[in-house]
């Protein structure tokens, strides 16, 4: 039996006789309203297409190629000016000020680990400290999310590599890496849970895959609380709540997982988005409009704590690159095998090319979906920042109108009826 299975049993066998934890946030009581700051310590071409751009080399379509088909010094330099940039003190300041109570922020394993020889361009940690430090300062709590795992858990280039095989389940080497980065990420914060409340010890893994997948992830989530909970090498927990993710299944599917009180601080984090499909760009602004309010009432009834951790007032896949470099988009016909709805100009971009309608639906959008997933624990919207792709950013919403300066202030109070 692996020390990790070990982990996970004796906890089993020792959290019924304990009080329940102390999180740095009274989840249950208080509303999360947050943001993601996509983009930054993990790369997404769509978030920052310039510098995929830039390297003028068509095979670099996520941060596994970005440190392989470069020099490794000029590829560090690029990487170090972007995390210099990107996110500073001054969008901890703006986020507090905007009424938000919560960043996520994913990082890679990579930036543990690349003992597999991976050409990763390592330098982030310095950067997530950083973050927990003026989150302190500003009042903010942090979710450190591991955004991707060797091998790839879902294949999405957000994961570090895109690839049409992702295979971080199919080795137990891949999972004892990532056993081993949760076990660090966990020592790290466990003394540190008032500023950093939340671990989310993996992203996304690919449930869509199959009974292998969902095999292994649920095993991983067991691994993960003994490694996050009980850090300490004793009986002694953490106050660290552990954030799940569902990987791509309903929440009836996770119905009764890990509960209370037999285990303590165990979150479940799904993520919505309408337009990753042809169908959901096919939709009208109003089907979108309904169907974010039809969530209600999974999420009200879930047996443990949630919290829609991604989620965009975006309703088409018309950024650039959102489905991967080089790729087009379902909206416009532009992906392969998709049926067109209409033209993506006016509704991706600069807010400047918006229309006052627009901007109308993206605001009664936004409003629905925050309105509606504080019916479970609340929200972490997807993302802070873009560099061209105004629908999907926090702070273009905030200085265009569409997302008020208060989170619950209300324009469209009855949209969902």
């Amino acid at each position: 039996m692996a020390p990790i299975r070990r982990i996970a049993l004796l906890c089993l066998s020792v959290v019924s006789s304990v009080a329940a934890i102390s999180p740095g946030f009274p989840y249950g009581s208080q509303k999360v309203r947050g943001v993601n700051l996509g983009g930054w310590l993990v790369l997404e071409p769509w978030i920052t297409p310039s510098l995929f751009d830039n390297t003028g080399d068509s095979r670099i379509v996520d941060e596994y190629t970005f440190g392989q088909y470069q020099d490794p010094t000029k590829a560090y330099n690029t990487l170090k000016n972007h995390w210099d940039t990107w996110i500073t003190e001054a969008d901890f300041q703006a986020i507090a000020a905007a009424g938000l109570n919560h960043v996520r922020i994913p990082i890679g394993y990579w930036a543990y680990d690349v003992s597999g020889g991976e050409p990763y361009i390592q330098g982030q940690l310095p950067y997530l400290q950083k973050a927990v430090k003026w989150a302190a300062k500003y009042g903010i709590k942090v979710i450190v999310d591991l955004h991707g795992a060797p091998g790839s858990q879902n294949g999405f280039d957000n994961s570090g590599r895109k690839t049409s095989n992702p295979s971080w389940h199919l080795a137990q080497h891949n999972i004892d890496r990532t056993n081993a980065v949760i076990k660090t990420i966990a020592s790290t914060y466990k003394d540190s849970s008032s500023v950093v409340p939340v671990i989310a010890p993996l992203n996304e893994p690919a449930g869509f895959l199959g009974d292998n997948m969902l095999s292994v992830t649920r095993q991983f989530w067991y691994d993960s609380y003994g490694n996050i909970r009980y850090p300490y090498g004793t009986s002694q927990q953490s106050n660290t709540v552990v954030l799940l993710h569902d990987a791509f299944q309903p929440l009836s599917y996770w119905q009764g997982f890990m509960p209370p009180p037999n285990w303590q601080g165990v979150m479940m984090d799904t993520h919505i988005y309408q337009m990753f499909s042809v169908s959901e760009n096919q939709m009208s602004d109003q089907q979108h409009i309904q169907t974010a309010c039809s969530k209600a009432s999974s999420l009200s009834s879930f047996s443990l704590w949630v919290v829609v951790g991604e989620w965009t007032p975006a309703a088409t896949d018309c950024a650039k690159y959102l489905n991967g470099r080089g790729v087009g988009a379902r909206y416009d016909g532009s992906y392969p095998g998709s049926a067109r709805v209409g033209s993506c100009s006016g509704k991706t971009g600069k807010a400047s090319t918006f229309s006052q309608q627009y901007k109308t639906f993206l605001r009664q959008y936004w409003e629905a979906q925050t309105m509606t997933y504080e019916k479970g624990q609340g929200w972490i919207q997807w993302t802070w920042k873009t560099e061209s792709a105004d629908e999907w950013s926090y702070q273009a919403g905030l200085a265009n109108g569409w997302i008020p300066q208060n989170p619950t202030d209300r324009a469209y109070p009855n949209i969902c009826g």
